[in-house]
């Protein structure tokens, strides 16, 4: 029986009721590289009339816009089985309508037909994706730069505020009063430094022997009279810390430097008081330590003061907890950050130092 070579071929015509019902942008070229369909999506996007673009070169399509010579050279390779187009972003322009970024992908299919070459080139529109993308980074760079600013204006009315705070004590009479402004002022003084230093890392991990080395030049200026009787020094290894921990921790320093300084070192004693940060992986361990007359004990232990309230709160929000040891001479304060519990020397005791 005689075969009706002009029956269509079932699924030939089901392989372009495919193309053509794709919501994608999708055409299929011979091996001349001419239109054998396309998808519905791919005329209306680009303005195609469907009857016009049947059988012609796909180079010829529109005004001649998708005619580019490394779009020519990359379809006749892949035609050729030399190589397969991935992801190849391409810029459409076209008269009297902005350029679109597109992405490319084609490739030779693999059928039984072997002389009768078809590609299958697909295309994706990304120039909304891209200024979307190109939106929020605008405006992560917009938020990056007020919150710089807005720490930058915090710090400088800190400052403002501490110079208050130490014009007013200088002008009590009461010693006690005094000596209370005097903590204030420098508490103040403090957390705009912390500010100050945040806002030069721009939201960056802040390096902490470098922040710990600013911060201890500040309590020093501001509260060391002279520096060759007393020595406040920073020994950290290289770790660092996101923002938000590292507040914490700078708070945590001032208050036991302060401490030391207020009580380690009586009748202009000689001494050194020594930062100190280590980190290993996901532990750390903050100390500060003096060589100092040491804690009093027994009955002579002063009570817990707002300092020691404010190192075990901030101690606690970061999941760590106060040893407190003898340094012979001196005394060692350590915030200890371990995710395995580790036995506590039998030295340490809760920390109940003398009121800051």
């Amino acid at each position: 029986m005689a075969t009706d070579v002009s029956k269509p071929d079932p699924a030939h015509s089901l392989v372009l009721a495919v193309i053509a019902a794709s919501t994608a942008p999708l055409v299929l070229l011979d091996a001349e590289l001419k239109v054998v369909a396309a998808s519905r999506s791919f005329y209306g996007v680009f303005g195609i009339e469907a009857a016009e673009a049947a059988a012609r070169l796909f180079f010829d399509l529109g005004e001649g816009e998708w005619d580019k010579p490394q779009l020519r050279s990359l379809l006749n390779a892949t035609v050729s089985g030399k190589a397969e187009i991935e992801a190849y972003e391409f810029d459409l322009a076209r008269a009297g309508q902005g350029t679109r970024r597109l992405v490319l992908n084609a490739h030779k299919l693999d059928y039984e037909d072997t002389q009768s070459a078809r590609v299958l080139l697909s295309i994706t529109d990304t120039t909304d994706a891209r200024v979307a993308e190109r939106l929020k980074d605008d405006l992560i760079r917009e938020k990056a730069v007020l919150l710089q600013e807005i720490q930058h204006r915090v710090a400088n009315s800190l400052q403002i505020i501490a110079a208050v705070l130490l014009q007013s004590a200088r002008r009590v009479s009461s010693t006690e009063t005094r000596a209370h402004l005097e903590d204030a002022h420098q508490r103040v003084m403090t957390v705009a430094e912390v500010q100050r230093h945040l806002a030069s890392t721009h939201g960056e991990d802040v390096r902490l022997r470098s922040y710990f080395t600013t911060l201890c030049e500040s309590l020093g200026a501001s509260m060391i009279r002279d520096h060759s009787v007393l020595v406040l020094d920073v020994k950290a290894d290289e770790s660092t810390a996101a923002a938000d921990v590292s507040v914490s921790l700078g708070l945590i320093v001032t208050e036991l430097v302060i401490n030391a300084l207020k009580h380690a070192f009586p009748d202009s004693r000689i001494g050194r008081i020594t930062v100190g940060y280590q980190g290993r992986g996901p532990n750390w361990t903050l100390s500060v330590a003096d060589n100092g007359v040491g804690m009093p004990s027994g009955s002579e232990a002063p009570k817990a003061g707002l300092g020691t309230s404010i190192v075990e709160a901030l101690a606690r929000q970061l999941h760590a907890h106060v040893q407190v040891v003898d340094n012979h001479p001196g005394t060692r304060v350590s915030i200890v950050h371990a995710q395995i519990a580790a036995v506590e020397d039998e030295d340490a005791k809760e920390f109940h130092g003398p009121a800051v």
